[in-house]
């Protein structure tokens, strides 16, 4: 049990109280999913996205509902295009319509950035054959739309397509996601368009916390824990996305950015939740992405966190169900105030003065 003493648990505090940042200059958003019978209506949650100033949004699927309500919002958009939809869109004159219906009707009143066409589809799945015709289509009807340069097409993928991993500068893709993956980078490279990435070190730290540490996971070490060919890491998530970067170069890919698409700590449900440590990890990663990882110095990492509330109807473990910023009556969880002053307030209604980073380390 790693536990921080009380002057430390007020160091911590007070850093995530005095924070002062930009969500703009941070490029932070927050996803929006709607996987829950008590969630309020979409013109509510939009009223939510800019009472507290947050900037971007990614959107799982054209909901009709939702996109009406972004008309004028100036909110920046990741619209999804479902899975179950991929087999539709490999034909090109539905994806024309797709993008017509869905993306031409709304712009430029709404502000889509980009489109992600699917969304960690496992490459050994029925509907992995889909996935770059249906790429292609999109990509295709949105240039022929005259509108390539303001909105980029690409797909989102998890970190579960890397074979290796550590030490991050030997990251690669499996072996047998390649032949899958390689035409899709290639695709993404020659539109000069991100790939959309999930990476939740929860996930890697919850299934090994014998090697990876809560403090690591965290972003809380006090100094670098992995050394890897004179760049020091002292947190996961920039050595789980340098991993990315160096499987995308040892794939051809050497200038492909990347977009976080989605990161985010369970806060109960399973091992390491707890309403402390997602407040921890979320004041870090927020402050964090708006500088670089040691592989690619100088760069905002663009991230959308997950997700905008507890969703009770999605499927799965428990832990699922518990990844919101608010709850469904829209009182944030963690006091996170994103408008006004534009400072990020994160301490836990449940707040315990001892602070403890919950593991079995």
């Amino acid at each position: 049990m790693a536990i921080f003493s009380s002057s430390m648990a007020a160091m911590l505090l007070l850093g995530l109280l005095t924070a002062n940042l930009d969500p703009t200059v941070a490029q932070i958003g927050v996803c929006y999913g709607m996987l829950g019978n008590n969630l309020p209506n979409a013109r509510e949650v939009i009223n939510l996205y800019k009472s507290n100033n947050i900037k971007r949004m990614r959107l799982y699927d054209p909901n009709q509902q939702a996109l009406q309500a972004l008309r004028g919002s100036n909110i920046e958009v990741i619209l999804g295009v479902p899975n179950d939809q991929l087999q539709n869109l490999a034909n090109p004159s539905k994806a024309k319509s797709w993008v017509r219906s869905n993306v031409v009707a709304y712009w430029p009143r709404v502000r889509f950035r980009y489109i992600a066409v699917g969304n960690e589809v496992p490459p050994s799945s029925s509907l992995a054959q889909f996935v770059l015709p249906a790429l292609v289509n999109v990509f295709n009807a949105v240039r022929s739309a005259g509108l390539e340069s303001q909105i980029k097409v690409s797909i989102a993928i998890d970190m579960t397509l890397i074979g290796v991993s550590y030490p991050p500068s030997a990251g690669a893709f499996r072996g047998d996601v390649r032949s899958y993956l390689d035409p899709i980078i290639g695709h993404l490279a020659r539109a000069r368009t991100a790939l959309l990435a999930n990476i939740y070190t929860y996930f890697s730290y919850s299934g090994n916390p014998r090697d990876i540490s809560l403090p690591y996971a965290l972003f809380t070490s006090p100094s670098p824990i992995v050394w890897d060919q004179g760049c020091g890491y002292q947190n996961l998530f920039d050595a789980m996305l340098d991993s990315l970067y160096s499987a995308l170069e040892k794939a051809g890919q050497c200038g492909l950015e990347v977009v976080v698409s989605e990161s985010g700590w369970p806060s109960a449900g399973g091992f390491g939740t707890s309403v402390d440590n997602v407040a921890t990890y979320l004041s870090n990663l927020i402050k964090h992405v708006q500088k670089c990882t040691p592989k690619r110095p100088g760069k905002a990492i663009e991230t959308y966190l997950f997700a905008l509330f507890d969703e009770n109807q999605k499927s799965g473990p428990e832990l699922e169900r518990h990844f919101g910023l608010f709850s469904p009556n829209k009182q944030p969880k963690y006091q996170l105030h994103f408008g006004g002053g534009r400072h990020w307030h994160i301490a836990s209604k449940e707040y315990n003065a001892t602070f403890p980073l919950q593991s079995d380390m």
